[in-house]
């Protein structure tokens, strides 16, 4: 057996000693984004090439040293970072961050794994085309974690998860061999499909180095909306409208719940979230909305979808409980908002006519309170980013319970209903963010502690409690207790619970066919 000395002498062989870093602060290895967890690594290695990857497994695998592959280290399970014990290798791809090729006649992208997600966007718009994968971490994820993780996003209900971008991988397993998978191919039907059991395995099955990815043209318009609703029923019934009206168009519809927003609000008041104060009003983007009854010229944003009088319409304000229950818009506030999205092939024009007749549909169904579409791209941006702070907005507010779960759509309102009810229950004056893409039925549905309440004291003393209550209610709507996260170790022992036994025993006899050392990231997803 290879001593530790000896396969570090071994890895410094391989990559250089530079990039063997064993001493100094490796906390941005180390740690995992949320700083849930603290590991320690024997040694954090940065190849350049598949075939250093290769050897680093191939010594470690000598070795009987344990692995852990990484990206950007943007993960939100604790799936990318060492345990405790000092004794597992970090492998960090980080340094292999090239877009290899582009085929244009293809549509496709080959690309490293260590490539930042944004970078390979704005490579893909350089040269005309679309990459549209979009998650609020996109500007320091990388593409092998994206895919390893199977990463959803913002436009999953158009184009789909990480998994239906992906054409073709490039691998190496647990044996240190390179699996040479990058094909192009949008048909190829010669037996399992390796791709798909690689990506959203987490690094469990082995290491993805490269990809090759679809791309799209880039859309002629792209406009954004902003919505206030009576309810999530009406969220329900505005996602039909949108796709009745706009088909493949419709690229985010993402909810917002009224207290999420409230936090947007009180901790980036800069911000300025549309009908939801006077200051936003008066000083945020433009308010303007399709007229209901169809002229072209747009109308002053007012409390019910009616022109606004001149001395400025009632505006919402947060309800203070946090609660999800209905509010009139002027009193304390809509309980819920909506952000949507329509790309269009033909023209900015064609865009909005068809966004004026979805709108002027939904006000006279009585499913939209109030809307604004944004004039600009920089109007939409800023929507946009009001949705992507609620993450911060809470982090600002202190510790939080997060779920990432997802509900057939249909579903979505009762299972709000019921758990909202069931929570409240049980932890009084308990505070619910509820937010995510109800297009394609994922919810970021996360618990926050009682205001002015010891937060660090609430997750000690009710995180069990508050997860159990959560999943056991999505089992109920038969849900999944991951939607875009992963499992990683945070969710690893909770899976038995949730999971099928026969599913659990097919991915258990996976794991041990493909990687029968336990090397691979050992105790994410299941545990031998």
């Amino acid at each position: 057996m290879t001593t530790q000395p000896e396969l570090l002498d071994t890895l410094r062989q391989i990559t250089g000693a530079t990039h063997v870093l064993c001493d100094g602060d490796l906390s941005a290895y180390t740690q995992d984004w949320r700083k849930r967890s603290q590991g320690k690594a024997l040694a954090v290695v940065r190849p350049a090439s598949v075939q250093e990857v290769a050897a680093i497994v191939k010594a470690c695998a000598t070795a009987g040293t344990s692995l852990v592959p990484q990206g950007g280290n943007t993960g939100l399970v604790v799936g990318s970072v060492p345990d405790e014990s000092g004794t597992q290798v970090v492998l960090s791809l980080q340094r292999m961050n090239a877009v290899r090729a582009i085929d244009a006649a293809n549509l496709t992208v080959t690309v490293e794994a260590g490539c930042i997600l944004q970078t390979l966007q704005q490579t893909a718009e350089k040269a005309g085309f679309l990459f549209p994968l979009s998650l609020a971490a996109e500007g320091s994820c990388t593409i092998g974690g994206n895919l390893a993780s199977n990463a959803g996003g913002t436009q999953v209900l158009r184009y789909g998860n990480a998994r239906d971008l992906c054409l073709g991988l490039e691998v190496v397993n647990a044996q240190g061999e390179i699996w040479h998978g990058l094909s192009g191919l949008r048909k190829d039907n010669t037996g399992y499909d390796l791709r798909d059991l690689f990506v959203g395995s987490e690094g469990t099955l082995g290491i993805i180095t490269a990809a090759t990815l679809k791309l799209y043209p880039q859309p002629a318009a792209r406009l954004t909306a902003w919505a206030a609703l009576p309810s999530m029923d009406a969220a329900v019934t505005l996602l039909g409208l949108a796709h009745q009206h706009l088909g493949a168009s419709l690229t985010g519809f993402e909810v917002m719940g009224q207290f999420a927003l409230s936090l947007v609000d009180k901790h980036f008041p800069q911000l300025r979230v549309p009908f939801f104060d006077a200051s936003a009003a008066s000083a945020g983007p433009p308010q303007a909305r399709p007229a209901p009854s169809g002229e072209s010229d747009p109308h002053a944003v007012g409390s019910v979808g009616a022109p606004a009088a001149s001395a400025g319409p009632p505006q919402a304000r947060p309800a203070p409980s946090g609660g999800s229950e209905p509010h009139a818009v002027g009193s304390v506030g809509a309980p819920y908002f909506v952000l949507l999205e329509n790309s269009d092939s033909e023209s900015e024009a064609h865009a909005r006519a068809r966004f004026e007749q979805l709108l002027e549909t939904a006000f006279d169904q009585g499913c939209v309170l109030d809307a604004v579409v944004a004039e600009n791209l920089s109007q939409a941006k800023g929507l946009w980013h009001i949705r992507e702070s609620i993450p911060l907005a809470q982090a600002e507010e202190g510790l939080n319970i997060k779920h990432d779960i997802s509900i057939a759509v249909s579903r979505i309102p009762a299972f709000v209903a019921a758990t909202d009810a069931l929570l409240r229950q049980h932890i009084d004056g308990v505070r619910l963010v509820n937010f995510g893409h109800l297009g394609d039925g994922n919810l970021h549905y996360n618990v926050q502690a009682p205001e002015g309440g010891d937060a660090h004291a609430f997750l000690r003393n009710h995180e069990d409690e508050v997860n159990t209550l959560v999943y056991d209610s999505v089992a109920r709507f038969d849900g999944s207790i991951s939607a875009e996260h992963g499992v990683g170790s945070l969710k690893t022992d909770m899976l038995p619970a949730y999971k099928s036994p026969v599913a659990l025993s097919m991915m258990h006899a996976i794991k041990r066919a493909m990687d029968p050392q336990n090397i691979m990231n050992p105790g994410r997803i299941v545990k031998l």
